[in-house]
């Protein structure tokens, strides 16, 4: 197991401050998730599991790992990074796994690039900073999540606003559970979203 002062750490952590110097609105967190929060994202994807997952906003790859802990396989796990560096740095960790370079905006063409073929979503587990993203940015992203995803598919989302009752991000999408990791520094929110219903 890696620990911080091994070499494969501090070379993530020097991507992921020279990304945050760069772009700070796209990766909109100071240091990368926690493996307690990472741990709490996986948790709400069903084990055992076959389904397709989509991971946006890889970052550093701590979620990715769990997500693989969790039980998922590298064929039914997309990850999606908008960072050619950051990309880069997850293919060289994850070898078996086939990163996706891209913008969420354009989720169902980045899914069939990654699977060769058009494929329902049933899960979306992201790290994207979304408070922080332009309105048509989250619009675009959304029609993206009605159009690719399953009906009873889930989106699982971090935030560091951990007050109760804040807006969903996306108007078409209610959340149905919530967990704030505490010992996440800042402590962090979870929320899982659903399709409303008709």
């Amino acid at each position: 197991m890696k620990t911080s002062t091994e070499p494969g750490h501090l070379h993530s952590v020097g991507v992921f401050v020279t990304e945050l110097i760069s772009n700070p609105r796209h990766v909109g967190a100071a240091i990368p998730s926690s493996k307690r929060l990472a741990t709490r994202m996986a948790s709400f994807v069903p084990a055992p599991f076959d389904g397709l997952v989509v991971e946006l906003g890889a970052g550093t790859g701590v979620v990715t790992a769990a997500l693989l802990k969790r039980g998922l396989s590298p064929q039914q796990l997309v990850a999606i990074e908008r960072s050619p560096k950051l990309a880069d740095l997850l293919q060289g960790r994850f070898p078996t796994l086939n990163i996706v370079q891209g913008d969420a905006s354009f989720l169902g063409e980045l899914v069939k690039r990654h699977q060769g073929k058009s494929r329902r979503i049933d899960v979306v587990v992201s790290g994207l900073p979304l408070r922080s993203l332009p309105s048509s940015t989250l619009k675009a992203i959304e029609a993206q999540l009605h159009e690719h995803m399953n009906a009873d598919g889930c989106y699982i989302q971090f935030t560091y606003d951990v007050r109760r009752n804040i807006p969903s991000p996306f108007k078409h999408f209610v959340r149905c559970e919530s967990s704030v990791v505490w010992l996440n520094v800042p402590p962090a929110r979870v929320d899982v979203f659903r399709r409303k219903k008709n």
